[in-house]
């Protein structure tokens, strides 16, 4: 097990995330709200040829300034003497992979590299919210909800996107899923969505040897018509597990012979492909990515930091490979965490909360294989507050064009409420 490495805010969302995910979501499967339609099976259906959003959260704000190191920065040297990247031209076995000249890659991104250099990963650095809080909870629900403090929303940017545009499929019973066992607040307000922890065991709750018996009893009882709206939930239940049950996850076979890893993400990251290929009518899919908040024993190029940018980096890789093949649904992927850290290292080996971060976005129509970032400097009087890397580039600028390019939004004001985008170019097609 790792050493502890999150402050306290940090470790009491997480404690409050799984109390809600084991007193709640655990009831998800025998109570399906009722907007769920039926639907028919097997189909094929993209109509409006979107791409399909898979949106990776890194929650516990994540080190920019150690997986996309700014090497060619002298200042990065000076505040971060023990946990810098070493420069891609030194001895050091753990050296940055040079991407630009000015940015690199850590060595435990570097599974990574092969989309960077087919044009498909784009990233973009000093980029993050306009909001200053270094508060986990207050960060995450502004970044989440795409609000401000004056213009709060309770519903997610992801949902209010859903629901502002017309479904692919008609038809679809789901049109988003977060593989977590609660609902993120990125998809709160979203129509026909479901968080769903284990896409190839959704069922009923209880025990797993009389989950045929509570089935069969459930279809019996309430199968038929004129029940009411138990009947309905009932009905919405029984058609999400058949439509789950009609996509063979344990024996889905990657494209392009690639290789997922065998971390909960590269597991998530895997059903994500399978059921994006199945073509049911997901238009969405979330993903969190926990651990990102070390404030001590952090390491970089070996250590706590770098086992979690190879589990991030190596699921990724697996499905940039994997939804290469063939003709694969379209997509495009966004990553991204509540805020950067500390632009020093401090006493504990570790970083603090910062502001600036790197967001990563991947897809075929993604103009990547370049570093996007107006940088704005390490030295002490560019640092945000002599302290942080400071934000540049709004995330929410890349999120608005993905929406109006790629999925179809044009009434962006409904998703991001009194926040005009810049174009920023990030997108070929």
């Amino acid at each position: 097990m790792h050493q502890r490495t999150g402050c306290a805010e940090y470790d009491m969302l997480s404690r409050r995330r799984f109390l809600a995910a084991s007193s709640g979501a655990a009831l998800a499967a025998a109570s399906a709200p009722a907007w769920l339609p039926r639907v028919a099976l097997a189909r094929d259906y993209r109509g409006a040829q979107r791409d399909v959003l898979i949106s990776i959260y890194l929650r516990g704000a994540s080190d920019g300034l150690s997986l996309v190191p700014p090497h060619a920065d002298a200042n990065y040297y000076s505040l971060r003497p023990t946990l810098n990247v070493p420069r891609p031209g030194s001895n050091a076995p753990s050296r940055a992979i040079d991407l630009d000249g000015f940015f690199g890659l850590a060595p435990a991104m570097a599974p990574l590299l092969p989309a960077y250099q087919d044009g498909n990963l784009l990233i973009v650095h000093a980029c993050g919210s306009t909001d200053t809080t270094r508060s986990h909870f207050e960060a995450q629900r502004l970044m989440e909800t795409a609000s401000s403090t004056a213009t709060a929303s309770t519903t997610g940017w992801l949902g209010r996107h859903i629901q502002s545009v017309q479904p692919m499929d008609p038809g679809a019973l789901l049109r988003a899923v977060a593989i977590d066992s609660a609902l993120p607040q990125t998809l709160i307000g979203a129509p026909r969505t479901l968080p769903i922890p284990d896409l190839d065991a959704f069922g009923l709750s209880g025990y797993s040897q009389s989950s045929d018996q509570r089935e069969a009893v459930l279809r019996q009882l309430y199968g038929g018509s004129g029940g009411g709206r138990l009947a309905a939930v009932a009905s919405d239940t029984l058609s999400t597990i058949d439509l789950l049950d009609t996509i063979n996850f344990a024996g889905y076979v990657p494209g392009n012979a690639a290789v997922y890893p065998g971390s909960s993400f590269g597991v998530a990251m895997r059903s994500a492909a399978a059921l994006i290929k199945a073509r049911v009518g997901v238009e969405a899919i979330a993903i969190d990515v926990e651990g990102w908040d070390t404030h001590s024993n952090q390491g970089t190029t070996g250590g706590f930091l770098a086992s979690l940018m190879t589990t991030l980096a190596q699921g990724l890789a697996a499905f940039y490979t994997d939804m290469g093949a063939g003709a694969a649904p379209s997509y495009t992927l966004v990553c991204m965490s509540e805020f950067g850290r500390r632009a020093a290292e401090n006493g504990s080996a570790g970083t603090d909360h910062g502001r600036g971060n790197a967001m990563f976005v991947m897809g075929g129509c993604v103009r990547g294989g370049r570093v996007l970032a107006d940088w704005p400097g390490l030295a002490p009087e560019q640092l945000y507050e002599r302290l942080d890397l400071d934000v540049t580039i709004d995330y929410r600028d890349i999120l608005a064009e993905i929406l109006s390019t790629r999925l179809g939004n044009q009434n962006l004001q409904s998703v991001f409420p009194g926040f005009t985008p810049t174009t920023r170019s990030i997108l070929s097609c």
